[in-house]
């Protein structure tokens, strides 16, 4: 039997706990999960690749259970990350209908570029649906409590890179 495979992709600036509950359950679904920290200069990121990367890798390993995670940086186009790393699907966190709507658009193209990889939509648990890394950012900025948000790991980082 062939190998399930995923990949989450994702820029992780910071790893909330959002993103944890997704990874979470997928490893429910998946033989291997690949947690791809994308190089998104565009987004203007607040932890450099090398700290998401190991902070992801930290916080991976408390979620795992039986199935293998993989933390891996990449850069260029996720669908040929996706074919590198041999994903047979690809995970996405939704939030709200307006992640569907982006979401939608990309699922489009990605399956003209590599029909044989699906797009797997997991929903979030409604405690995470607010959740947002560029929101727990602005909190942490103003001087805000984030504990509800993302791990310890990720305040500690948090109010390091704030103090």
């Amino acid at each position: 039997m062939k190998k399930r495979v995923a990949l989450y992709p994702g820029t992780f600036d910071p790893l909330t706990n959002g993103h944890l509950d997704i990874i979470g359950r997928a490893v429910k679904l998946y033989d291997k999960l690949v947690l791809g920290v994308a190089l998104n200069s565009s987004k203007g990121p607040l932890f450099s690749f090398e700290e998401r990367v190991e902070m992801a890798r930290e916080l991976a390993e408390s979620v795992a259970g039986d199935t293998e995670i993989e933390v891996l940086p990449f850069e260029g186009l996720l669908m040929h990350f996706a074919e590198e790393v041999g994903a047979n699907s690809i995970i996405r966190g939704l939030r709200a209908v307006s992640d569907f709507e982006y979401e939608f658009q990309m699922v489009g193209m990605n399956q003209r570029l590599n029909p044989d990889i699906e797009t797997v939509f997991l929903m979030a648990d409604p405690r995470h649906q607010a959740i947002a890394s560029r929101l727990v950012k602005e909190i942490a900025k103003l001087d805000g409590d984030v504990t509800p948000f993302v791990p310890p790991l990720v305040k500690k980082r948090l109010l390091e890179k704030f103090a």
